[in-house]
């Protein structure tokens, strides 16, 4: 398969799909839980870690350009029917199971629920659910953008570059509050309660998604060609140099290497994905095995903080002996796929029930 070659594989429904994107999401919910298991699990802490920088720079950015780079629905009929019937089934999908499980989760967790809700509802990070509530924001947002877009007589790319330079605009003035004169939100700000701070930081990355999908083939043109790879490397290295050792850049500047390298490991992670399509296809043990946990992102995601461990003594260890990547590293995917695996149990225990697979999880 040459690279401009189309790279889709069919469905039984017959609706293509990207086998090797559905592994790369099963990747990056690796990466969350990893995450999720170093920090809460075992207590570590970002500047003792050496593998923790890195998950930070990687796993969001990804995930929301691989929502993004979904969303893109290009026969869609955007009709005042369609408009609403899209945004009700992402509520249907994305707040019920997420109050369910924060419910759950806040009772296992804390021993006074009232204070506890409270905490969750005025924190940005709703106690580690937001994910799906800022998600469904980023939808609502990209829906009435393309029903109002699909009403416009000539097509153009210019409309979504506006949204994807706005959208970093917003990321721009969250992060860099000295030169835009915008104020940090107190604790009971409609931008934290409502987590759209999150959205801010996060929604160039969907739309940037959007855009690729939208424009594929001169993507794959753009991505096999000799230098861009290469260049991308290069500029990710010294940009980690930067934040993680020399710390030229100060104030304000130090948003852009760290920037960079969300982007620049971005793409490289969608480079090698793409490139190694063939290894990450369901013909694999791997590839299976990360598509697996790519449909049951949300499952997973739901259920995963119910299950992390209490294992502060590693922590303890990873912060005394600092800057070992691999331990560190390891150490977090294996719980992680330890985790992992108990929740997709849970998760195909609780889809007995065809009202927990319809309510809790969106699947009929």
């Amino acid at each position: 398969m040459t690279p401009t070659e189309n790279t889709y594989a069919p469905t039984p429904t017959g609706k293509p799909r990207m086998e090797w994107l559905d592994a790369m999401r099963g990747f990056t919910m690796i990466l969350v839980v990893a995450y999720h298991v170093s920090t809460q699990g075992f207590g570590e802490t970002e500047k003792a870690s050496s593998a923790l920088p890195l998950l930070v720079l990687l796993r969001m950015p990804l995930f929301f350009f691989i929502s993004g780079f979904l969303s893109y629905k290009p026969d869609m009929n955007w009709t005042n029917g369609r408009l609403g019937m899209m945004i009700w089934k992402k509520v249907k999908i994305q707040v019920l199971p997420t109050i369910v499980f924060l419910f759950i989760a806040l009772i296992m967790r804390y021993p006074h629920l009232w204070d506890a809700t409270v905490y969750a509802i005025t924190s940005p990070t709703k106690a580690g659910y937001w994910f799906t509530w800022v998600l469904l924001q980023m939808f609502v947002i990209y829906y009435v953008f393309s029903y109002f877009e699909s009403k416009m007589k000539h097509k153009s790319w210019i409309p979504i570059t506006i949204l994807w330079a706005v959208a970093l605009a917003a990321y721009a003035i969250l992060y860099m509050p000295s030169w835009f004169t915008f104020p940090k939100p107190n604790v009971n700000s409609w931008l934290n309660t409502t987590s759209f701070i999150q959205t801010m930081r996060y929604f160039h990355f969907f739309i940037l998604g959007n855009i690729v999908h939208r424009y594929w083939q001169r993507w794959q043109q753009l991505v096999d060609s000799r230098w861009f790879f290469p260049l991308l490397v290069v500029v990710v290295v010294f940009c980690c140099a930067d934040i993680f050792k020399w710390h030229n850049l100060k104030f304000q500047w130090t948003n852009l290497p760290r920037t960079t390298v969300m982007y620049g490991l971005l793409f490289i992670c969608f480079i090698t994905f793409r490139h190694y399509r063939d290894t990450f296809s369901h013909s694999t043990h791997i590839g299976r095995a990360l598509s697996y946990i790519g449909v049951r992102t949300l499952d997973i995601y739901l259920i995963h903080f119910l299950l992390l461990p209490n294992l502060k003594m590693v922590g303890n260890f990873i912060n005394i002996n600092k800057r070992n990547f691999v331990v560190d590293i390891t150490e977090s995917v294996v719980v992680a796929l330890l985790v992992i695996g108990f929740c997709i149990i849970i998760s195909n225990i609780l889809r007995v029930s065809p009202l927990f697979k319809k309510y809790l999880f969106g699947r009929k």
